[in-house]
């Protein structure tokens, strides 16, 4: 999950420990089943801590569940940043996305299926990889990489293909997820501008594995 700075007391560093631990107990009801209808009790129980910790951090459950889903935004952020450290073509980074996020269903299943459920309301946000997207987009409009006009409305086609990425990864396990990843990345490039020959070369380049 999201690492942040460590309170700097005892006291402190316990109730950030409860809060994860509700926060960690609601991701996992969400990738299990999605049902946000289990009772405040259940939550608790699940995440080992006392009943009455639960207002002490959250007001509601659909606060806390709201809360679950930008951890795992967030996550699923930091692993993409992590693994695309130095690439400074947009087209690049584009591609990466993609075939990343593939493998992650492998190495991050629960992320994942949270992803494919609850991603697609939030492609707009300001957490997880929404913001860097759109920042890679405009890049590649303002430099002429892309030829497409409008940054948002492209970061809609983006997230919409890689939401249906993630379902299709997780719905059929059989397929051969890079290739499925790489095609649609080039069909993506494609969309976006970026010559066939050129797009089918950036999606086929040497990819970082994931832990």
């Amino acid at each position: 999950m999201p690492t942040s700075a460590l309170p700097k007391n005892r006291f402190e560093r316990r109730r950030a420990e409860t809060r994860q631990a509700l926060v960690r107990a609601a991701r996992q009801i969400l990738a299990e089943t999605g049902d946000t209808s289990a009772s405040i009790q259940a939550i608790a129980e699940r995440a080992d801590v006392g009943f009455g910790s639960f207002y002490n951090h959250f007001e509601s459950k659909t606060e806390l569940f709201d809360a679950a889903v930008a951890d795992a935004l967030d996550e699923f952020g930091q692993v993409i940043d992590e693994r695309v450290q130095g690439i400074e073509d947009p087209a690049e980074l584009v591609a990466a996305g993609f075939r990343l996020t593939a493998r992650m269903t492998d190495s991050h299943p629960e992320l994942m299926r949270i992803l494919r459920d609850r991603g697609l309301a939030y492609i707009h946000s300001d957490r997880g990889l929404a913001p860097r997207a759109l920042r890679d987009l405009e890049i590649g409009i303002a430099s002429g990489r892309f030829t497409c006009r409008n940054a948002t409305t492209a970061l809609s086609a983006l997230g919409g293909t890689l939401m249906s990425l993630v379902a299709l990864r997780l719905d059929r396990p059989d397929l051969d997820g890079d290739e499925a990843a790489s095609d649609l990345a080039e069909m993506v490039l494609r969309m976006l501008g970026v010559p066939p020959d050129d797009a089918h070369e950036i999606t086929r380049h040497p990819l970082p594995g994931l832990d």
